[in-house]
């Protein structure tokens, strides 16, 4: 993983390498929370500026192979599921921990700032 590169416009890997991949998890996660996407929609989201050029027409795309695996693995642990035209969708398990997990964080916060 220290090796990888999220794009081929980037010229490093990530600088956090170690947590990358389950922060890139849960921003998937995030993604998937508003509706189904599919593994080309979300190469655009997470790739960048074309090097060379200044306007956002020259885009190029992210990373497929950390996307995919990323999503076999959830799909694996039985938070996200294909579908048959959309692409991937999370499932009832997916929105129970992302819920779980959003009103543990407000609880956490609330203590804080009380």
């Amino acid at each position: 993983m220290m090796f990888w590169k999220t794009s081929w416009i980037r010229e490093y890997p990530p600088v956090d390498y170690e947590n990358f991949w389950y922060i890139r998890a849960a921003s998937l996660l995030r993604k998937l929370y508003r509706k189904p996407i599919g593994i080309n929609r979300l190469k655009k989201v997470y790739g960048g500026r074309s090097p060379g050029f200044v306007h956002y027409n020259h885009s190029a795309s992210g990373s497929g192979a950390i996307i995919r695996r990323i999503l076999q693995q959830l799909e694996k642990a039985g938070f996200v599921k294909k579908t048959e035209k959309s692409g991937r969708e999370l499932t009832n398990a997916g929105r129970s921990i992302l819920d779980k997990t959003a009103a543990e964080i407000s609880r956490t916060e609330s203590k804080i700032t009380a």
